[in-house]
């Protein structure tokens, strides 16, 4: 495919190196990016081989694909620059941050959306990605978004977009989350006496491994979980200390304060 790049920051570098490692799209002028940092388009030219300019018009002319990979705070300027400039047949797929579709449709005049959702991990293969489509969609360009999320790690499709926000709130923000207990995890362990080298590589290979075996198992979370606690045991101790602190309650708190502020961000 011809895939363009509108903004080349971390997320977007993301998405250009998976398409190009997957076969997706190759180097050289079909694969194009602009962004506005002089810095950033040397970098991706140097590392990829790809055509970097500062034009979003001039990027996307031509291309199949045109993704928006820009921060909610550029993009009124981007809509303003390819405003009827977009050809009738080419697929928008954007990820900017809480920007929903009807704002992407009017800023752009244009239909044929993919709204996207992918999350850090997309850096590393693992990434897990949430979309929806406008009706002008066609079939072949739903499976050019599949491939091009896919290419990051796994997606999901929903058709209502209303999923999106929810999903921000999970597997959006999610990492977030994960690091922040494998960083307390850290801290508790140095605190009893462990190393911190030590206790960085104790638990980093703990939550690799756990999140394998949840994925690979088949089993749910709280099967698993009741497998490793052995009644009268350490972690059945720990799992009370997790309870009585109303660590359940606290995640989905946490939750729902990220899920109501997506939707405050789209509106």
């Amino acid at each position: 495919m011809k895939i363009a790049f509108i903004g080349g920051g971390n997320m977007g570098e993301a998405m250009l190196a998976s398409v190009l490692e997957k076969g997706l799209a190759t180097r050289g002028d079909a694969t194009t990016v602009s962004d506005v940092s002089t810095v950033r388009r040397d970098h991706l030219h140097e590392k990829y081989d790809v055509f970097v300019t500062e034009s979003n018009k001039e990027a996307v002319s031509g291309k199949d694909v045109v993704v928006f990979a820009v921060k909610p705070q550029n993009l009124s300027d981007v809509m303003n620059d390819l405003n009827g400039r977009l050809e009738s047949n080419q697929l928008v797929l954007s990820i900017v941050a809480g920007v929903k579709i009807d704002t992407l449709c009017k800023g752009l005049g244009y239909h044929r959306i993919v709204r996207a959702m992918p999350n850090t991990p997309a850096r590393v293969g693992f990434g897990m990605s949430a979309w929806t489509a406008t009706s002008a969609v066609n079939y072949e360009q739903k499976g050019l978004a599949r491939a091009i999320l896919g290419a990051m790690g796994r997606e999901i499709h929903f058709e209502d977009e209303k999923y999106l926000d929810m999903a921000t709130a999970v597997s959006g923000s999610g990492p977030a989350y994960f690091f922040l207990l494998a960083e307390s995890l850290a801290d508790a362990a140095v605190q009893i006496g462990l190393p911190r080298n030590e206790a960085e590589e104790l638990v980093s290979q703990t939550m690799i491994g756990s999140a394998y075996l949840l994925q690979k198992s088949g089993e749910k979370p709280a099967e698993l979980r009741r497998n490793v606690t052995s009644p009268g045991g350490t972690t059945e101790r720990a799992m009370q200390v997790f309870e009585d602190g109303g660590f359940p309650d606290l995640v989905k708190k946490a939750v729902r304060a990220a899920y109501e502020r997506a939707k405050e961000l789209g509106s």
